[in-house]
């Protein structure tokens, strides 16, 4: 996800060995044009522009990719302290079965899901995907239960898409995209810090917990998540008070506002996946190393197993493993490997294997990193192969994810 997430568009293709990488660009998976014109805009616009932000089209939106800092400084200081995220664009869905019930309602989403949601206790979130009838995934994203209703945080580019699913698929549920509300993310090991100076009680708060709580009196939901690695919390703030919000949090000295290319190059350190590349479509949630997502009760033998989209496929890969499998992807030397680039079993073009997916500079890990699929005979740990980067065949080294330790407050 684009988050904790969170998985919204295409890799950003950034030479963080840069302090301000000249060759910044987004690309969005439905192909629109960089006509500023078209592209809305998150309540926090004004904002990033103040703040000096260079914006890029993404997923439909015009965001900000860097800030004056760079992006090298801005993974940094998000991993030391605390940094602000704009993922307004992103989907804010409420569910609610039409008969008031919270079963109902979870019962309802858990036929497009192979994720335990009628057992999630209220008040917390959990991580879930959208299954193909081949078993691929649609969209991942994430589920909270609210009491009475699901809140649900779609992918940007796929949230038409999912609220569209949604709607045909969940007749006895009122599927409601929340267009009036945006998304902050405070992530960072000093994140804690910076919100308690508006909510003491944060520090309560468990890891995946979800409260509705007041923030200079504007009701937020705040869920201690994200997509860093690090600790956190994903704040949905009504739009009209996002901006005042921000400029709160920002006033803190160890608060600094990020942009998606250290968000991105954050979230590949921390071996999440970014949809449309990592996963999609053509990969199940097996191949893609997420079966940690998939509650024992909906597997083969609990008591709610299958009755999801592409359930034979996904059973089947959990019951006899993966043809291939997402592995994390250590380059030697410095060079990085780009998002397509081929794996191969020897240094040669004879022997191709499989494709990295994701691939970056990790300033923490002061080296390359990269994810890819590889058959699932190559994928232990240890384990050499070769991108061919440029015609030439760089070695890596099969690495187990994350490639850091992530903080979460358990």
């Amino acid at each position: 996800m684009d988050r904790g997430g969170s998985n919204t568009g295409t890799l950003l293709c950034l030479n963080l060995s840069r302090r301000n990488p000249p060759n910044l660009e987004a690309s969005l998976l439905d192909d629109q044009t960089n006509d500023q014109s078209v592209l809305k805009q998150t309540p926090l616009h004004d904002l990033h522009l103040s703040l000096g932000a260079r914006m890029v089209p993404f997923a439909g939106y015009d965001m900000p990719v860097q800030y004056p800092a760079g992006v090298m400084k801005e993974h940094l200081h998000t991993r030391a302290a605390a940094g602000l995220f704009d993922v307004s664009h992103m989907g804010q869905v409420l569910v609610k079965a039409k008969s008031g019930s919270y079963a109902d309602a979870a019962l309802a989403l858990e036929k497009l899901v192979p994720v335990d949601i009628l057992g999630l206790k209220e008040g917390r979130q959990r991580y879930g995907f959208f299954t193909s009838d081949n078993g691929g995934i649609l969209d991942d994203l994430m589920i909270t239960n609210r009491g009475d209703h699901l809140l649900v945080v779609v992918n940007a580019s796929c949230k038409e898409a999912d609220v569209a699913h949604m709607t045909a698929n969940l007749a006895d549920c009122e599927v409601t995209l929340l267009e009036d509300r945006a998304l902050l993310a405070l992530q960072g090991p000093q994140a804690q810090a910076v919100l308690a100076e508006l909510w003491a009680g944060v520090s309560d708060m468990k890891f995946m917990e979800v409260r509705e709580v007041p923030l200079h009196d504007v009701p937020c939901i705040i869920s201690r998540s994200g997509y860093s690695g690090e600790d956190g919390f994903e704040i949905s703030v009504p739009a009209d008070k996002a901006e005042d919000l921000a400029k709160s949090l920002l006033e803190h000295p160890n608060c600094e506002a990020i942009g998606l290319g250290a968000r991105d190059s954050l979230r590949l350190e921390a071996g999440l996946c970014l949809y449309g590349n990592d996963i999609d479509t053509t990969t199940s949630p097996i191949e893609a190393a997420l079966e940690w997502a998939i509650q024992k009760v909906r597997r083969p033998g609990g008591d709610r197993a299958g009755g999801y989209p592409g359930a034979a496929r996904i059973e089947e890969d959990l019951t006899s493993g993966p043809v291939r499998r997402r592995v994390g992807l250590k380059p030697e030397g410095k060079a990085p490997v780009r998002a397509h680039a081929g794996i191969f079993a020897e240094e040669s073009p004879e022997s191709p294997v499989g494709e990295v997916t994701s691939g970056t500079f990790g300033p923490s890990t002061e080296g390359p990193v990269a994810m890819g699929y590889v058959p699932a005979s190559l994928a232990q740990p240890g384990t050499r192969v070769f991108a061919e980067v440029r015609g030439k065949y760089l070695p890596m080294t099969v690495t187990a994810l994350p490639f850091i330790t992530p903080t979460y407050k358990r």
